[in-house]
């Protein structure tokens, strides 16, 4: 696990086809199933796609910490799709504040790369360029990520679970 200001890294190893991890990441449906979000489409590469934060339907006590921000809106720009290898794209981190104007600001790169593994297949998350976020906001939003992306970690695995 990656320990510096500007990257998160989590790396897991499912015990699921790569295949089928495939396509909990990159089919914006699924994705939104584990997650907790709602997609207004597919994941098209060089795409900006909106999501809402909806609670996820794997872990009822993880749904409960996303209740408060259930409905918020964020962007992301789907930036890289090569099949069963990396989907990746681009947001503004713990975009959460609706009072806040997120479009003035850079946004990171979070990229799920896969690789084929004796008992299923590893991920591994990277979230990058929180060193180009403003300063005021910088160290909540890696915190916040941090965080979540290593519930979101676990969320996977539980969706891959349900879903065999």
């Amino acid at each position: 696990m990656t320990q510096q200001s500007d990257c998160i890294e989590k790396k897991v190893l499912l015990r699921a086809p790569l295949e089928r991890v495939w396509e909990a990441i990159s089919d914006s449906t699924r994705f939104g199933s584990w997650f907790g979000v709602a997609f207004d489409g597919p994941f098209v590469e060089g795409s900006r796609l909106f999501g809402r934060i909806t609670p996820t339907t794997v872990d009822a006590k993880v749904a409960k910490a996303q209740e408060p921000y259930a409905g918020a809106l964020f962007e992301i720009a789907v930036d890289r799709i090569e099949p069963k290898r990396l989907f990746s794209f681009y947001w503004h981190p713990f975009a959460v504040d609706p009072a806040f104007d997120y479009a003035s600001e850079p946004m990171t790169r979070v990229a799920f790369a896969l690789e084929p593994a004796p008992d299923g297949t590893t991920l591994t998350l990277t979230e990058s360029g929180f060193d180009r976020i403003f300063a005021e906001r910088r160290a909540k939003a890696f915190e916040m990520n941090e965080g979540g992306w290593a519930a979101q970690m676990t969320l996977i695995e539980k969706y891959l679970a349900k879903t065999a």
